[in-house]
């Protein structure tokens, strides 16, 4: 959809925390597989409550404990991001259904709507990525082995359905 790249959303309620995250992790797995010009990877959140802010300083530092550099600044989910994303992955079933609520009316949408956990092989149906922000730093650590797995079984299935 984006200049014949490949277009991938990450969406949590602030983009603090998991969405920031997960499009960092994404965004390692894609250049450590020498594919960084073949995406187009972003986040955002469905509430406006911390745009233009950096991500949490714990999400931060736990990436970078893994070799991971979050680098983002808090940004609310638009229309325009129904067209310019093939994927826009949720992080939770209350994130999908406000995505959904706000995918535009009276047109069809090219874009994959799901939960971003659906790529992991290693997850129940329906799972989700809980929000770590009011546990403590282990929360942080679950969530980032969560992002990782799903993450890697998403450019698994990218590769496959795009060629790429």
């Amino acid at each position: 959809m984006n200049d014949g790249k490949v277009g991938v959303l990450f969406v949590c309620l602030g983009n603090i925390c998991r969405s920031p995250l997960a499009e960092a992790v994404f965004r390692a797995e894609v250049q450590a597989a020498g594919l960084l010009e073949h995406f187009e990877i972003d986040s955002a959140g469905t509430s406006n409550y911390h745009i233009g802010e950096s991500p949490d300083p714990r999400t931060i530092r736990s990436a970078a404990e893994r070799g991971v550099h979050v680098r983002h600044r808090a940004r609310q989910l638009s229309d325009e991001d129904f067209d310019q994303f093939d994927y826009i992955l949720a992080m939770d079933h209350e994130n999908l259904a406000r995505i959904k609520h706000r995918a535009p009316r009276g047109r069809t949408l090219g874009a994959h709507i799901g939960l971003l956990r659906a790529f992991d092989g290693d997850s129940d149906d329906g799972a989700e990525v809980p929000d770590p922000y009011f546990g403590g730093p282990r929360g942080f650590e679950t969530v980032h082995d969560l992002v990782e797995r799903a993450c890697r079984g998403l450019l698994a299935h990218v590769r496959e359905q795009n060629g790429v």
